[in-house]
């Protein structure tokens, strides 16, 4: 049962990989899959992660950064993603 002090997925400091695309999605607007996560984890270019024993955690400041720094400037028109 939920209760005004149980924490909500993202009150939590860190994130488990499954959780982290729901957060992504809402915080930010990118949409990817745990899988999509689970195999940034062995060849890189995904969010940085620390681990608790084998369970992967994800900051919440490093999917924030993780997720600026994929977004690209703010555009006016499709030309200006080009330059």
């Amino acid at each position: 049962m939920m209760t005004e002090n149980t924490p909500t997925p993202t009150a939590r400091p860190r994130l488990r990989r499954s959780d982290v695309p729901a957060y992504l999605a809402s915080t930010h607007g990118i949409d990817v899959a745990v899988s999509t996560l689970a195999k940034w984890a062995t060849v890189g270019g995904g969010p940085a992660m620390q681990y608790s024993g084998r369970i992967p955690l994800y900051s919440i400041t490093e999917l924030d950064v993780w997720a600026t720094e994929r977004l690209s400037k703010t555009v006016r028109s499709t030309s200006e993603q080009r330059s």
